[in-house]
């Protein structure tokens, strides 16, 4: 399940806290709302359960079969005449493209700094 039990503490207290301060300015006993907040707080860490089993199950994600995807990789080399097929190393070349992107973008923010700071010494 995804959390712990200690997300079903969590909403248990704040229910019973919502429950006990919205009644407790009304004309109720105060037997009856301890126990009417003990009741949502144990009506609340119960559907606490719920929530979590619908929390996991809206994120989960199925693991990929690494072998089915290197054989469909293999299949696709196989089946396709060579220098057609840049599947592979496109993905490779995205990461470096990545990598020396966030590099170059880095140098500019750089540059654009020391260019603030010589205008703010000129003025």
């Amino acid at each position: 399940m995804f959390g712990s039990i200690f997300y079903n503490l969590w909403g248990a207290l704040m229910a019973f806290t919502i429950y006990f301060f919205s009644t407790f300015q009304k004309p109720y006993t105060p037997l009856r709302i301890i126990i009417g907040s003990f009741v949502t707080a144990i009506i609340v860490f119960f559907v606490m359960y719920i929530v979590r089993l619908l929390i996991a199950y809206i994120l989960y994600t199925p693991e990929v079969d690494e072998e089915a995807v290197e054989d469909e990789i293999v299949e696709n080399e196989q089946s396709a005449p060579e220098g057609t097929n840049q599947e592979g190393t496109t993905a490779n070349s995205t990461v470096e493209f990545q990598d020396e992107n966030s590099e170059e973008i880095a140098q500019v923010v750089r540059t654009m700094m020391n260019r603030e700071e010589e205008q703010q010494v000129n003025a």
